[in-house]
């Protein structure tokens, strides 16, 4: 199985960031953590993206707040799916960096979840890996059944305690 690349901006964005980690584990896909800056570590960052193919990794999750061009160059530098996941911080609370990730030029593009949007950067990773993965299929769609179950539970128990006829 191919793995995930997890790469943060700053170990400030670990809060965010290691809510994905759960996740991973529960879908069993393996994944790596690491903290590459954009501009403080160009080309640490570029090396790691360069080799991840090679390496075996399939998607790359790119974190950062701020300026956040992490996930841009991140993707500069591979043909691999790269998901960005804006930070919140920053004088207008995370809309520098939703911005910053989600308007990259033509032919560099980068798949980005809501700010401090982890869980879904996830469920993309795997939904993306599991084009080729049958057991990662099914455990998605597992999930999927879970979460309708839940919601109509909680509706039946809603419309018996509010409801009036």
């Amino acid at each position: 199985m191919k793995k995930v690349a997890i790469i943060m901006g700053s170990d400030s964005d670990m809060p965010v960031v290691s809510k994905a980690f759960d996740k991973l584990d529960a879908y069993g896909v393996p994944y790596e953590v690491h903290v590459f800056s954009a501009h403080r570590t160009p080309i640490e960052a570029k090396e790691f993206t360069e080799k991840a193919e090679e390496n075996g990794f399939g998607v790359i999750i790119a974190a950062a707040g701020m300026a956040a061009h992490l996930a841009g160059a991140v993707a500069a530098n591979t043909t691999l799916p790269v998901i960005g996941i804006p930070v919140k911080g920053g004088a207008i609370d995370g809309l520098d960096a939703l911005l910053a990730t989600v308007q990259m030029p033509t032919g560099i593009p980068v798949a980005t979840v809501a700010i401090n949007g982890a869980g879904n950067a996830v469920i993309l990773a795997v939904q993306i890996l599991a084009i080729s993965d049958k057991e990662l299929s099914d455990k998605l769609k597992a999930d999927r059944q879970f979460n309708r179950e839940r919601i109509l539970a909680k509706n039946a128990e809603i419309t018996a305690k509010y409801s009036k006829n």
